[in-house]
């Protein structure tokens, strides 16, 4: 149990790695691959291809669309005759004929008129009238149910209800009967009603049933048959047969024989691109390596990344470039740094060439566009900085896109415009990285360079009550971050952590203020009444006081160790010396600091500006030699107690360091050059 305690870090690393591996596995979409790379309108690279099996060959979506299209234009529709409609009409001829020509008086004529009546009332329902309007022409074929029975007849036979009444005006005007012609048209305006429909549900089963018999396919290749040549251009026929051998090649791999060896291959080679991704942390990143929840950070991210895609790719793999894949670069970048993120985003992008469409152009488009990210965002807490990116982000993928669109069909006539709109979708979905940093920074505990601004207010509450409780602490801390803040400018190291560290850095100076010379006014020094060993316990204490402060304020992790390591494991030596004088075998360890000592660039800078800063104020007459003579004291000191021995920081950064030091000081000072009397 003790050696599984102490591998526990490791233990853990392993557990996630195989999470990880397995997880995206199982997101990936069940099929095989073809082994062979192509692409329209360029030569074939590999030897003489053959067919190694009979196969169909795949018409494609156009010729798919083309073929239904006029299945759908052509359809017979089907219409319904309501013979109950006509059939009340005809029977309520005899006394609606009476009621309306009553002026008719001779029997003879009465009966021939209603007979003219009756045959034109036949003639109206032969076909029946339209119930609504609808768009065939007047010579498309239908099909009109009658009871029983459909009838062939063309859309035109069937009366508009304008038409009836230019067939009853017709008829009258050209018959003996036009002087009783109002009572006619009044005749039929009480009886004619439309009794045609369109029968919906009967077209639409009859159209479903004719599309479900389109083929796929068109011809086939049989075993053995040649279907490329070495250098022959891919296009035309030869490319619908190569995606149609790919289709069934996939097709039959992927199947219950050999779903355990493709599975198998996939994991091998997912979990061989995250160890690269894994190495790369543990050789470079040794910070992020140790630390359990930032290498989860890492590998979440890439899990959802691939959960997103493979998602796109499962339902719409035509809108696969609305993923907004370049968050995941801006995301590393905004919490660790640029190299970390380019290759995270490369490693996940090399994952995801093994499921989307056209992997190549995807790999290059994608690649391409986080290497852009990376080169182009810089200070990403600025927010026009991201607009800026996202733009040239865009513009990247439509350049890149239409220069694949060229190759591959010689001109840039019939660009696809939505997959240009899908990248700018994808531009502006990029913008969610803010809010996403915020909700990363709640469930990891990391810290990004907007919140790190948010902290360098000093109009924030709590170093509103430092400047309140111990002014000359604050004033100190100020003139510490400014000067830090341009050392760590001086050697590429992060200039707003180390500023943030620096403001917060004494903050448990809060709880006894009175006990440190900068808030001590001339009255007297509270020091005075204590024993060395006590002042001593006093000034040492502030780092305590200072984390649990920081703790009590939410303040984040990163910034706490500023607290922690900016007096390492040095003494107090002034109160050394004095209990020294009193007591020969004093004991040098009561005097020190807890540590630990600074453990990277950032924490360094912040040690030696504080112990620079501070000592510069007991400089009575400070000339410029001075300011040097003492400034490479000092840090030359914290060198020779190794200090600096968990830094990652290189003695030529130091020299930079001092010479920013110098600089500062003197013009803290405002000392003119020294010259030669």
């Amino acid at each position: 149990m003790d050696t599984v305690y102490k591998k526990k870090s490791a233990i853990y690393k392993i557990f996630l790695f195989i999470c990880t591996a397995t997880l995206i596995v199982y997101l990936f979409p069940k099929g095989g691959i073809f082994k062979y790379e192509f692409a329209k309108g360029k030569p074939w690279q590999y030897e003489n291809l053959y067919a190694p099996f009979d196969f169909a060959i795949a018409k494609t979506e156009e010729e798919i669309e083309t073929e239904k299209k006029r299945i759908t234009d052509n359809i017979i529709p089907y219409f319904e005759y309501d013979t109950i409609i006509a059939n009340t009409a005809k029977e309520s001829y005899d006394e609606a004929f009476v009621s309306n020509l009553k002026t008719l008086s001779q029997s003879s004529s009465r009966d021939q008129a209603k007979l003219f009546g009756r045959i034109l009332l036949n003639d109206i329902y032969r076909y029946g009238v339209l119930q609504e309007a609808y768009s065939y022409g007047n010579k498309r074929q239908i099909f009109l149910n009658k009871g029983n029975k459909a009838e062939a007849i063309t859309f035109g036979q069937i009366l508009t209800p304008d038409a009836v009444t230019k067939l009853i005006n017709s008829r009258i005007d050209k018959s003996e009967y036009i002087k009783f012609k109002s009572g006619f048209v009044a005749l039929f305006f009480d009886l004619v009603k439309p009794n045609v429909r369109l029968n919906d549900k009967l077209t639409e089963s009859t159209l479903e049933n004719e599309l479900a018999k389109v083929l796929t396919t068109r011809g086939g290749v049989s075993r053995g048959s040649r279907i490329i040549a070495k250098g022959e251009v891919v296009e035309g026929d030869k490319l619908q047969i190569l995606n149609s051998l790919k289709a069934e090649y996939e097709s039959q791999v992927w199947s219950d024989k050999n779903f355990y060896w493709i599975v198998l291959g996939y994991c091998l080679l997912v979990s061989l691109a995250l160890m690269m991704l894994l190495l790369f942390i543990r050789k470079y990143r040794k910070e992020i390596y140790a630390n359990n929840a930032q290498v989860t950070f890492i590998f979440f991210n890439i899990i959802f990344m691939v959960l997103v895609t493979t998602l796109v790719v499962k339902y719409r793999s035509d809108y696969i470039y609305v993923v907004p894949l370049c968050i995941l670069p801006l995301v590393l970048k905004a919490f660790f740094d640029s190299r970390l993120g380019l290759f995270t985003h490369v490693v996940t992008v090399l994952i995801l060439g093994f499921v989307v469409p056209n992997s190549y152009e995807y790999t290059f488009l994608q690649i391409i566009a986080g290497i852009v990210t990376i080169l182009t965002i810089s200070e990403s807490f600025k927010r026009a900085n991201l607009f800026i990116s996202v733009g040239q982000i865009t513009l990247i993928y439509i350049i890149a896109y239409i220069a694949f669109h060229v190759i591959h069909e010689g001109s840039i006539s019939n660009i696809d415009w939505t997959t240009v709109v899908l990248f700018v979708i994808s531009g502006f979905a990029t913008l969610i990285v803010h809010p996403l940093i915020y909700a990363y920074e709640k469930l990891f505990g990391l810290i990004s360079d907007v919140s790190l601004l948010e902290l360098s207010d000093t109009n924030s509450v709590l170093l509103k009550e430092l400047s309140n409780k111990a002014p000359g602490t604050f004033h100190h801390s100020l003139n510490v971050a400014n000067i830090a803040e341009a050392a760590a400018n001086e050697i590429g190291a992060n200039a707003m952590l180390v500023r943030v560290g620096a403001l917060y850095h004494d903050i448990g100076k809060m709880v006894n203020p009175t006990y440190f010379t900068e808030n001590q006014s001339a009255s007297g020094n509270a020091h005075d009444v204590l024993s060395p060993k006590e002042s001593a316990k006093i000034i040492i204490n502030h780092v305590i006081r200072g984390v649990e402060i920081a703790k009590k304020y939410k303040l984040p992790d990163r910034v706490i160790d500023f607290i922690r390591t900016h007096h390492g494991t040095s003494s107090v030596y002034y109160f050394y010396s004095k209990e020294k004088e009193s007591n020969e075998n004093a004991n040098i360890e009561d005097f020190k600091y807890p540590g630990p000592k600074p453990f990277s660039k950032e924490t360094a800078i912040l040690m030696m500006s504080d112990s620079v800063e501070a000592a510069s104020k007991s400089l009575k007459n400070p000339t410029s030699s001075l300011i040097d003579t003492f400034v490479e004291k000092i840090v030359t000191k914290q060198m020779e107690n190794d200090q600096f021995i968990n830094a990652n920081i290189t003695f030529k950064e130091i020299q930079q360091i001092k010479k920013v030091f110098k600089r500062k000081l003197t013009n803290i000072y405002h000392l003119r050059i020294e010259y030669p009397e």
